[in-house]
């Protein structure tokens, strides 16, 4: 019997042992459950109530010890000033000549200017002859009209020649759309509003209507997508001229576009394409397929592909000897500063290191370096950065304490993996640290959605690719776009299709800037 009993103790036991192991597990991986999801709440936090920015705030490390000592990196020395204390009095600085003195009020000769003279009921009773004027005290203030708009009334006189009776009208000026009672002022109105200011056409429509003018809003919708119908070469060619580019960025942004059932939407996307010559266009796909990119870019391409870590990417190089795939050191860099919360300590050397090669760049752009200037500086001075990182990386991935589920696995996952194409700016001194020159530039994508939410079909999807094509390029070109948009809209029915680049606005600031069409309107309002 005792020897039952201690058998059954000792079977007992080992149960009790197997249940805390199960028990043991199973705390480990609700901790590890647990500190994901405070993760992921911190991470909405940041969203609705932080800060976007992802610079890093500079704090006085002076009592601290040097970071990357220990991977034998040494930030860039900084020039120390001497300084001293003087002390002198000078003469105040005038303001320019855009500045009002009294009230710092700032505009240029573009501003139309109203003078309103401000009469003195002090003076009411005094003879005009018993005074004189020695000077006068100006103060502007800034003032608004409502959105005005102006019906142009064409009369054309008929008149009838007496000899040979016959009657004699001029012809009615040419208009951007055939039978249409849109001026190309009002076209390019609604097109900037809606696209570069992000005005609705609902918006726009209300504003007409208390502005005293009838029209349906599937008038305006009509007006938008004929306007934009033209100017659809335009950019075609724009893009043939982009594929040329030898460093070629690329990226991808989502639009809903089209009814997918009643209450819900399709998910489109448009990907824009950033050229060498700071052009860009929008191209529209019903989904996010990575037989896209090949269709967009197509076969003949040969250049750097510098995109995001979006294996789409990463496939179409592979199937491609004549492309070289790079890739962004900001979205490497956001990897890691999403795993702070889980290991500061590791994850502030990863960002020191990242902040170095930013520093590096930053150097480089104020010496205005380029060519084998640029390489030789960045091989001197970003690439020893580069392999205390990887060095710094596989430090990390042998550690026995790191989960695969943690944060910082997941970022040195992403980096390690990528670690060929992250190296390409070392070889090409073309090739930019990250692709947030091209994300800047589709920021009116997501600031449109904010606004007129969706479109209602694809086509629409489409459109707006197509007109935020060209006013994206004319913010990067330095053009007005809607000085560009009156000339171009009357100028391409008249333009050889063969020579449809010179509507483009890179092009388009040489050659026509200087002297583009008008519409009627700014005719009547020098007069």
């Amino acid at each position: 019997m005792a020897q039952l009993a201690t058998q059954e103790v000792t079977q007992h036991h080992a149960a009790v042992l197997a249940e805390n192991d199960i028990l043991r597990k199973q705390a480990v991986e609700f901790q590890e459950q647990v500190s994901q999801l405070k993760h992921q709440l911190n991470w909405f936090k940041r969203q609705l109530f932080g800060s976007k920015s992802e610079k890093r705030i500079d704090i006085d490390t002076s009592h601290q010890a040097n970071l990357l000592a220990g991977l034998g990196v040494e930030p860039p020395p900084t020039d120390k000033v001497a300084t001293e204390r003087i002390s002198y009095e000078r003469r105040k600085k005038q303001r320019d000549a855009n500045t009002v003195s009294n009230t710092g009020l700032r505009f240029d000769d573009s501003v139309p200017v109203e003078t309103i003279d401000v009469p003195n009921p002090e003076l009411a009773d005094i003879p005009a002859d018993d005074l004189e004027q020695i000077g006068e005290k100006v103060t502007y203030r800034l003032a608004q009209r409502p959105g005005s708009y102006v019906i142009l009334k064409y009369v054309r006189k008929v008149l009838k020649c007496r000899e040979t009776q016959t009657l004699h009208a001029a012809l009615m000026p040419a208009n951007v759309l055939e039978k249409s009672i849109a001026d190309v002022s009002f076209l390019t109105g609604m097109l900037v509003d809606k696209f570069l200011y992000h005005l609705p056409l609902y918006r726009q429509h209300q504003r007409l209507q208390h502005s005293g003018i009838t029209l349906s809003r599937a008038t305006l919708t009509n007006l938008v997508r004929r306007a934009i119908n033209l100017l659809s070469p335009i950019v075609d060619a724009q893009l043939a001229n982009i594929l040329l580019s030898k460093i070629l960025a690329m990226d991808e942004t989502p639009i809903k576009a089209g009814r997918q059932q009643k209450g819900k939407m399709r998910q489109g996307y448009l990907w824009p394409l950033h050229g060498d010559q700071d052009e860009i266009v929008f191209s529209y796909t019903p989904t996010r397929n990575h037989g896209h990119v090949k269709a967009i870019i197509g076969d003949d391409y040969s250049g750097t592909l510098l995109t995001d870590g979006y294996e789409a990417y990463a496939r179409y190089a592979d199937t491609r000897d004549e492309v070289t795939h790079a890739q962004c050191w900001s979205h490497t860099r956001r990897y890691f500063d999403r795993a702070k919360e889980a290991e500061p300590e590791s994850v502030e050397a990863a960002l020191a290191l990242i902040g170095l090669l930013y520093q590096h760049e930053k150097e480089i752009r104020k010496k205005s370096l380029a060519g084998k200037e640029k390489l030789a500086y960045r091989t001197k001075h970003s690439e020893p950065v580069i392999r205390s990182f990887w060095q710094w990386c596989d430090q990390q991935c042998h550690r026995t304490d790191l989960l695969p589920s943690n944060l910082l696995s997941k970022a040195l996952k992403y980096a390690m993996n990528r670690q060929a194409s992250l190296q390409v700016f070392l070889s090409d001194p073309n090739v930019p640290l990250d692709t947030n020159h091209i994300e800047r530039a589709l920021r009116p994508i997501p600031m449109g959605r904010r606004n007129w939410l969706f479109c209602w079909t694809e086509i629409g999807a489409e459109q707006v690719g197509i007109i935020q094509s060209l006013l994206v390029t004319c913010k990067l070109q330095g053009v007005d776009p809607y000085t560009y948009l009156v000339d171009v809209l009357q100028r391409i029915s008249l333009h050889p299709a063969s020579k449809v680049i010179e509507l483009t606005p890179r092009v388009w600031k040489e050659k026509f800037a200087g002297n583009p069409l008008r519409s009627d309107i700014s005719g009547l309002l020098c007069q």
